[in-house]
């Protein structure tokens, strides 16, 4: 979507704020993932925390990709969207026993285990359903992603994951487990990582504990890399699509893959990031002594990522061109990190003109909430141009 593609005609029909979805830029960069991962033979499911708007996801799903969950009520958007149980994996480090339980009767593909406590509890809850639970173990590679600190997963200090020194201890414990298939390991180091010097760390650091698990006899059958490619914040228009075929190519490259060994990973932020935008409009240009306020009618409530990312999305004015002034870009959340850009460059900005915040497809609508009692946005499709449930 370039500058000036937006229907705003249309919009100015909408209330404000909302989120607006390019669904050929989605298909195209599903197609983009689809060819990369065919060409080597991996396996890609979609990283549902991202987006679970049910449109987007009933796309997804007929791409052919699987689904990453991570609760419960991913588990069943996933399968109401219509992707299979069989390409489903579960993971997350507080898993409940009724998600678990969900998990089993539906025979998804498997659980990605965070804790040897963890472990006790599915294979509790699989034997008294007569189950046998597909398992393998998210592992802690300590690799620093160079993002941050709040998207940062596979250190050693955050709560996610088993550091590697553990892994003797689950492993001496999985003869106990009657109800337990091991498989193998699962890593996910991080999100919005565009050094793919950190991915390439990852392999090395595979490579080193595969091999140090084959010496003592454990063969891996199925290795997921997880996701954590991101996007170009900066320059939606001009970089709409992530460095995808990059991205897999680090993969196949230094990954010392074994014969008939599976390869998965579970990409959410580069599928449907740049395909969203959310829609505000200006209530008010406040003049302070310093400073130009653009006051709009979205709140973090609508869009948290600036407020608890310190993230930035670029602002366009799409309502007119011609001479720029600065503002700061703020909502009206009563709260002081109400504020979605300062020293904003924008076309100078009027009341009721409309303001596009790019690149909010992931973690965007997903996360907004009714703080302040306000309502949910509504969302909008470019193949459709109406709100769907």
């Amino acid at each position: 979507m370039i500058k000036g593609a937006f229907p705003t005609d249309k919009f100015r029909e909408w209330q404000t704020p909302f989120y607006y979805y390019d669904i050929d830029l989605l298909q195209q960069t599903l197609d983009a993932v689809c060819s990369e991962t065919f060409k080597y033979g991996y396996h890609c499911h979609y990283a549902i925390k991202a987006n679970a708007n049910p449109r987007i996801l009933r796309i997804i799903a007929k791409s052919g990709l699987g689904a990453d969950c991570v609760s419960g009520g991913e588990i069943q958007a996933a399968i109401a969207a219509g992707f299979p149980a069989g390409k489903i994996v579960f993971a997350g480090v507080g898993k409940a026993d009724w998600e678990i339980n969900l998990g089993l009767d539906n025979d998804i593909a498997c659980f990605n285990v965070e804790s040897l406590a963890e472990l006790h509890v599915l294979n509790e809850l699989a034997e008294a359903k007569g189950k046998t639970a597909t398992i393998a173990f998210r592992i802690n590679p300590n690799v620093d992603a160079h993002t941050h600190a709040k998207i940062t997963t596979g250190m050693m200090e955050n709560k996610f994951g088993i550091n590697v020194s553990k892994l003797p201890e689950l492993f001496d414990e999985l003869p106990l487990m009657q109800n337990i298939r091991f498989t193998g390991i699962h890593f996910h180091i991080g999100s919005q990582i565009t050094d793919m010097s950190a991915f390439r760390d990852l392999c090395i650091q595979f490579n080193e504990l595969q091999d140090d698990l084959e010496a003592k006899g454990i063969m891996l059958s199925h290795v997921n890399f997880g996701g954590g490619l991101g996007i170009d914040y900066y320059h939606p228009n001009h970089i709409p699509i992530p460095d995808i075929a990059n991205y897999f190519a680090v993969f196949h490259k230094l990954v010392k893959q074994c014969s008939g060994q599976q390869i998965h990973f579970e990409l959410g932020r580069a599928i449907v990031g740049q395909s969203g935008t959310m829609i505000s409009k200006v209530l008010y240009v406040k003049e302070g002594e310093v400073k130009k306020f653009a006051i709009v009618d979205a709140g973090f409530s609508d869009l948290i990522r600036p407020a608890m990312y310190d993230a930035y999305h670029r602002m366009e004015n799409i309502t007119c061109d011609g001479e720029v002034d600065v503002y700061d870009v703020v909502g009206p959340i009563c709260e002081s990190s109400d504020i979605f850009g300062k020293d904003v460059e924008l076309n100078k900005v009027r009341r009721n003109d409309l303001i596009a915040f790019r690149s909010a497809g992931a973690y965007g609508e997903i996360m907004a909430s009714q703080y302040n009692c306000r309502p949910l946005p509504q969302a909008y499709y470019s193949d459709t141009i109406r709100f769907e449930k």
